[in-house]
């Protein structure tokens, strides 16, 4: 596994790694804070708070090399991808180790992450038979045609649930497509794109092309704040997601930031009790709840009793640890507090705890534990069932008919995510038709598309233009589209319109 002592973490600006800028603007010198182990709870190294001096070297390194690499050909800049791809391939066993380490996912998770990034960058290398443009004879003697135009420099800031496949989102399609591009990692997960950003190098990626800033919302401000940033991605929390759109839309500035979700699963009496009970407890426990798609709310039309033992059994055999099938810790203290205190308040409020994963708390010797935990609803208002809880949380509540189960769906705030289990494809359709949701699953708790199809969810889990974050609304988000209309033959009985 991938460890160092306690080791400085540098920013990586124009091909080289950095010192922070020195000194802050209260005159005291760079601040760092310490990066722990989800696992263990010890320091493993310290992240640097960079200031507005930092990002703004950063800026300028990728404003520099955006006119050379903007100007080379798209099939010049995916061969370059080919073999950043390769190298991914090579060290993904180590980037997993990363992210176990840093992250607290099982290494079957954290590889799975890794392999889901290159899906993404995969997707890149397709981009020079993908976005061709357009041409076509509109009128005789005229032609229109339309080209993709990069935009410059580009920023994205991404979350601590997945140190590698979150930043893929972004990272691959914004350089195929011409951008130059400063990166903001978590503070909490800095390790993996640090060593990301020297695979880019080693692949051939020019100097200053991708840019690494670590920080926290300062760093987040100032690149959003900069005249030289023309874009913005964001992922996290709906509450920042909302922040950012807005400021960078008071600045004219393009933006997507991705927000949070309350993904709900439904379960028809026609459900297959085996395939639906093993779906639903590796969607609410996989990655210890902590990612946007899990599903953690189950709603089920009328009391079905054998497919909540059947979730009950297979929750209360899942273990602690970081192997395969294994359930790893949550990220840090704040989560094992707000987690146990969602599960307090619904028991205080009447709610059945089927399966308690707060004895792992104490139970594990060290680390930020929560085991998975199922919780049986009588009272609809519990905070359980509308809040984001970002922890291996299951909320079961019943309900009488299948509009029931939409009416509660539709009236959650967010939209990511939803998923109908049935035997009936009129059930399946009748769901994904009506469902409130940008992803919807048929059996599938984590509906995650893969590509070429693009993820993105609707209503309060995503804010600014209205694209997705990959494929083709990765494409649109990071590109212009320029039209030519061109005449060379003088038209007899012209018009205006000729």
């Amino acid at each position: 596994m991938f460890t160092q002592d306690q080791p400085r973490l540098l920013n990586w600006i124009n091909g080289e790694f950095v010192n922070p800028i020195s000194p802050q603007s209260d005159g005291s010198t760079t601040q760092y804070i310490p990066v722990t182990s989800p696992y263990n709870a010890k320091v493993i190294g310290q992240v640097p708070l960079s200031t507005a001096a930092d990002v703004a070297q950063a800026v300028a390194a990728a404003q520099a090399a955006f006119p050379a690499w903007s100007a080379r050909t798209i099939k010049d800049r995916a061969g370059i991808l080919i073999k950043f791809h390769s190298l991914l391939t090579k060290h993904a066993s180590q980037l997993a180790d990363m992210v176990v380490l840093e992250h607290g996912k099982n290494k079957a998770e954290a590889m799975a992450s890794v392999l889901k990034g290159q899906e993404t960058v995969e997707y890149a290398l397709s981009l020079p038979q993908v976005v061709q443009g357009k041409s076509l004879e509109v009128s005789r003697g005229v032609t229109c045609c339309d080209t993709r135009v990069p935009l410059g420099v580009v920023a994205s800031v991404v979350p601590f649930n997945f140190p590698v496949m979150v930043p893929m989102w972004t990272l691959p399609i914004a350089i195929a497509m011409g951008n130059t591009m400063v990166l903001k990692p978590s503070e909490k997960v800095p390790f993996t794109m640090t060593k990301i950003v020297e695979l880019l190098k080693e692949a051939g990626l020019p100097d200053g092309v991708v840019n690494l800033v670590h920080g926290t919302a300062d760093a987040v401000n100032a690149l959003i704040d900069h005249p030289d940033v023309k874009a913005v991605t964001f992922v996290g929390t709906s509450h920042i997601a909302e922040m950012v759109s807005q400021r960078c839309h008071r600045l004219n500035k393009r933006v997507l930031a991705l927000g949070g979700a309350k993904n709900h699963m439904v379960s028809a009496p026609d459900c297959n009790v085996e395939m639906t009970s093993t779906d639903v407890v590796n969607s609410y426990s996989g990655c210890s709840g902590q990612r946007c798609m899990a599903a953690t709310v189950l709603l089920t039309i009328g009391h079905q009793q054998e497919l909540i033992d059947k979730i009950v059994t297979k929750s209360e055999g899942l273990r602690a640890g970081s192997k395969a099938g294994e359930v790893g810790p949550v990220i840090d203290q704040a989560s094992v507090d707000k987690i146990t205190r969602y599960i307090n308040e619904a028991e205080a409020s009447g709610a059945r705890i089927l399966v308690d994963g707060r004895p792992w708390t104490k139970e594990q010797n060290e680390g930020f534990w929560v085991g998975p935990t199922v919780i049986l609803h009588t009272n609809k208002e519990d905070a359980a069932l509308h809040d984001e809880v970002f922890g291996p949380v299951l909320s079961i509540l019943a309900v009488e008919t299948a509009e029931e189960a939409l009416r509660i769906e539709n009236a959650n705030p967010y939209g990511n995510a939803a998923c109908i289990y049935t035997s009936a494809g009129a059930t399946a359709d009748y769901f994904t038709k009506r469902f409130s949701a940008g992803m919807c699953g048929v059996n599938i708790g984590v509906a995650v598309p893969r590509e070429p199809f693009s993820f993105g969810g609707w209503n309060k889990s995503r804010f600014g233009n209205h694209c997705d974050i990959t494929g083709d609304g990765g494409v649109e988000f990071f590109s212009l589209r320029r039209k030519v209309t061109t005449k060379w033959v003088a038209q007899e009985n012209a018009s205006w319109m000729s």
